[in-house]
């Protein structure tokens, strides 16, 4: 068994102790079932306290501003009882998100048993991280926030406090999706109020003083349209990157490594939970359960360098691959 580059772009050594598997301490043992997952990075924290805050904060001057002092019942209990049930589940969302492993690869798996026991064929490749020192899997890739390598990770999102992966996705799209339609609703309901005090003697139309309850009414127009806007770009980004079965970091890869993709609707099947049902939209039923990794999943196949002659690498990838060592086995 010996050592051989598999990619001309990779900063692969011929020795064996590049992998250095001496080195990596054995994976820690997993903690018990529904431990809780949270990171702790004081930009993501503070990130995550300030969306709970624009949420609170949209409660507050839609009930008391609004609603509360509405002299419609129908209307106010109508449009109470739709804004707070999606403000409870976009906040629910948001936790599920925020509190969800993402699809973190075991830490410090890369030992000298652990590579012994794949036993590779000729042919075969695994890829270190050498950061958190674990072998990578197919679509996994390392987050420098999260100090893990996460599975199909789309990105890192400092709103939740977490990254984009293959557990949490759904969770996140649900938290777009419906900060998306609290702030559309904040939005209509707005415009209603400001045509009804216009209509009429304005400290008739809420308890507050006028002057107070318009800069109240304009604050929470600027949070709703600014939200509106970044949570549906958002939420249609990665709509698409699960109908297409391609997360935001493989799109940029996509010319450097091609690959097989899944059925858009076998991949929106795998990221929701199952057939389509009133669960997708729940934030408290998980998508499906994650197969655990087999000894297959850790190994690939060694691209030929005559398929990669040509290829021609960003700066980006090029400084993301010299972070990856492999080993591959050949016939002596």
């Amino acid at each position: 068994m010996m050592l051989i580059p598999t990619h001309h772009f990779r900063d692969i050594e011929r020795k064996p102790e590049y992998l250095q598997p001496e080195k990596c301490v054995p994976p820690p043992h997993h903690g018990p079932v529904g431990t809780m997952w949270f990171i702790r990075d004081g930009c993501g924290i503070a990130c995550a306290i300030v969306t709970w805050f624009l949420v609170l904060y949209a409660e507050f001057v839609v009930l008391f501003v609004m609603l509360i002092p509405s002299r419609d019942y129908v209307y106010s209990v109508i449009n109470g009882i739709v804004f707070n049930l999606l403000a409870f589940l976009a906040l629910a969302s948001h936790c599920r998100a925020m509190l969800t492993d993402p699809g973190a690869v075991p830490k410090g798996n890369a030992t000298k048993e652990f590579i012994e026991s794949l036993q590779l064929k000729p042919g075969q490749v695994v890829y270190k991280c050498p950061k958190c020192c674990s072998i990578k899997p197919d679509r996994a890739h390392h987050c420098s926030v999260c100090k893990r390598c996460i599975r199909k990770m789309d990105h890192h999102c400092p709103w939740v406090n977490n990254c984009v992966g293959e557990n949490n996705q759904k969770y996140f799209v649900l938290f777009t999706m419906y900060i998306a339609l609290i702030s559309l609703h904040a939005l209509i309901m707005v415009g209603f109020h400001f045509l009804h005090c216009f209509e009429e003697d304005w400290t008739k139309c809420s308890s507050f003083s006028p002057p107070t309850t318009v800069i109240l009414l304009i604050l929470l127009c600027f949070e709703g349209l600014l939200f509106l806007i970044f949570t549906s770009v958002m939420f249609g980004t990665q709509v698409h990157s699960i109908c297409t079965d391609e997360t935001g970091i493989e799109r940029l890869k996509r010319k450097h490594q091609p690959r097989e993709r899944r059925g858009s609707w076998r991949s929106v099947k795998e990221t929701f939970g199952g057939d389509f049902s009133p669960n997708w939209l729940n934030p408290f039923s998980g998508p499906c359960d994650p197969k655990p990794l087999r000894d297959r999943d850790w190994v690939q196949q060694a691209a030929s360098l005559s398929d990669t002659d040509n290829t021609e690498t960003t700066e980006e990838q090029s400084e993301e691959r010299k972070d990856e060592a492999s080993v591959e086995v050949t016939d002596e």
